[in-house]
């Protein structure tokens, strides 16, 4: 690996340092870092050496492996977790998912494991409202990220009003407010819709999950790209107990599960239902 180092910058930013964060994120958060993120991590870490005011990064990642604040290997993580995400992303997994609600009829259970900044779980509690044609159907939704700031906003709830332009205008006015005054431009999801789902942190790589399982449907979309395939196989693997007999498993356009687990087929495009015949064996890459 040749990185050159940029006198410009503020803080030295070595090789060796480059190699401690991939390091320090992998073994927290699964996340498997390219040698093409080092811009990236510079400017994102950046931020914290001049928060913790650090004058390098040698002191800030000594301090963050030292243990010493807990809260800081928080910030860490937090800065080096891509949230992109929006309403109704990668639509046609939507109407499978009203299908199945249908289906399956009541009571529905439902893991969103990467909710980001929210839109991505009021996405799954709007089409469950509009299969059971009411704002308090029988579902109860888990939203997990290991991002805690992107899950105080998506637990608040409320975006600006651009972030919905290319939603149906009668879904922007059944499951949204309007600001006015001084929070004009600004939405909020509807109380009914945020009563849906309960938020909660959790790393997928931690030793337990708090959750009680089973699920009719788990959406784990665009998460596992950013973990090697051994990782991909343990989480599936740990996915597998928590689906109910034929649940759902939405993954994101580009990922794909097949190599890994027996016990998933696939259902349309970038779904996966638990197929009992295979029991819950698990190939590891």
């Amino acid at each position: 690996m040749n990185i050159q180092v940029d006198n410009t910058k503020i803080f030295e930013f070595t090789p060796r340092d480059f190699a401690r964060v991939r390091a320090l994120i992998y073994r927290q958060a699964g996340i498997s870092l390219s040698e093409s993120k080092q811009e990236m991590v510079y400017s994102r870490l950046a931020r914290r050496l001049r928060a913790r005011k650090m004058n390098s990064f040698e002191e800030y990642l000594d301090d963050l492996e030292s243990g010493r604040s807990s809260e800081e290997w928080e910030a860490f993580t937090n800065a080096l977790t891509t949230n992109l995400t929006s309403f109704f992303r990668e639509a046609h997994h939507f109407p499978i998912l009203a299908e199945h609600a249908k289906k399956v009829k009541a009571p529905l259970s439902i893991w969103c494991s990467a909710s980001s900044t929210g839109e991505e779980p009021y996405s799954i509690a709007m089409t469950v409202c509009e299969a059971f044609g009411t704002l308090a159907p029988p579902v109860s939704i888990v939203a997990t990220d290991i991002d805690t700031n992107v899950l105080e906003t998506a637990s608040n709830g409320v975006y600006p009003v651009d972030r919905l332009e290319k939603m149906a205008q009668d879904r922007v006015k059944r499951f949204f407010l309007r600001g006015k005054g001084e929070n004009a431009g600004l939405v909020r999801v509807r109380p009914e819709l945020r009563q849906l789902i309960t938020f909660k942190p959790l790393n997928l790589l931690a030793g337990s999950w708090p959750l009680s399982g089973p699920f009719d449907v788990i959406f784990c979309r665009n998460v596992m790209i950013y973990f090697d395939k051994p990782t991909q196989a343990r989480i599936l693997a740990r996915f597998v107990p928590l689906m109910k007999p034929e649940g759902l498993l939405f993954a994101g356009h580009s990922e794909n599960f097949m190599y890994a687990c027996d016990s998933l087929k696939l259902r349309g495009k970038t779904v996966y239902e638990l197929d009992a015949r295979h029991g819950s064996a698990i190939r590891h890459a």
